[in-house]
């Protein structure tokens, strides 16, 4: 049996962490609800946006018209992995590395023989990770999330579709956790570029959309699609920020209540190595009194 010293010890201990914690987890829900406001008010006009530019994407000719749209044949791949840039937030990280894992692996592995596979990476964690691997790192923008904008996404968006339309990539893929709520965060690969066509059901077949361009195609190619793409970006950002702060958040809920029940645990054992100490002293009273009897 631990003697007393070792378990006052690790009580103090597991207060400590319980208080580091519980911390975390006050931090983490106070970022959750300003990320996931701002998520909750972008989402629908988002959602929108690209409803209407996949639907425009459809609609122009595949060629000048929609250089955003050129269905390609991916011999050139472009993966952008968000993760965090800290730890303690579960199974976010390692999820996000896992799913980049199988895409680098399997769906584009011819890609990564002939060496025309790169990365981009935000969140330090996924840059340590893959700074270790062979694959080759384009560019890591892990300060990223230190000041979330539109205005600071934007340059990140562009630089993307430059270089697919410069035709240095055939495809873009963004891995990311998306949000749900603060329990539940779904890992998705998105097609970043080319645009992704909507998908046809079978009331859709024959039926082609006739949409009159106001002011013209050029203008929108040169100004709505390329918007769209931003946002698109920004708003893949903003889910993952709020997914990891409810992940974070969970975990240190988790962790606050493994600490209380250890606690318990502790207090227990205390509460007997005292008891059995002084019941240990109590006996070799008697046995001294007894002794000094006889």
């Amino acid at each position: 049996m631990a003697n007393l010293k070792e378990v006052r010890i690790r009580i103090a201990s597991v207060k400590s962490t319980q208080q580091i914690t519980s911390a975390m987890k006050m931090v983490a829900a106070s970022k959750l609800r300003k990320a996931q406001n701002a998520i909750v008010k972008l989402r629908p006009f988002a959602g929108k946006l690209a409803e209407l530019l996949q639907k425009l994407s459809a609609n122009l000719e595949n060629g000048i018209d929609n250089v955003y749209g050129q269905q390609r044949e991916p011999k050139k791949v472009l993966i952008l992995v968000i993760a965090s840039n800290r730890g303690l937030c579960g199974a976010f990280n390692a999820n996000v590395i896992k799913s980049g894992n199988n895409l680098i692996e399997k769906t584009y592995s011819q890609a990564t023989k002939t060496g025309n596979l790169q990365l981009v990476t935000i969140g330090k964690k996924v840059t340590e990770y893959y700074q270790r691997k062979s694959i080759k790192i384009l560019g890591s923008y892990d300060d990223i999330f230190d000041n979330l904008t539109f205005e600071n996404v934007a340059p990140l968006a562009e630089s993307f579709m430059k270089a697919f339309a410069d035709k240095e990539f055939d495809r873009i893929i963004i891995v990311y956790n998306q949000f749900k709520n603060a329990v539940v965060q779904r890992l998705v690969n998105e097609q970043f570029l080319p645009v992704a066509l909507p998908a046809i059901t079978p009331a859709d077949k024959g039926v082609v959309p006739d949409y009159i361009f106001e002011p013209g195609k050029e203008e929108i190619v040169n100004g709505l699609i390329p918007r769209s793409l931003k946002i698109q970006l920004y708003k893949t950002l903003l889910d993952s920020f709020a997914s990891e702060q409810g992940a974070r958040m969970t975990s240190m809920a988790q962790a606050t209540d493994n600490a209380t029940e250890l606690l318990k645990e502790l207090q227990l054992a205390y509460n007997k190595a005292r008891q059995w100490a002084i019941t240990k002293e109590i006996l070799e009273i008697v046995s001294g009194a007894e002794a000094l009897k006889s």
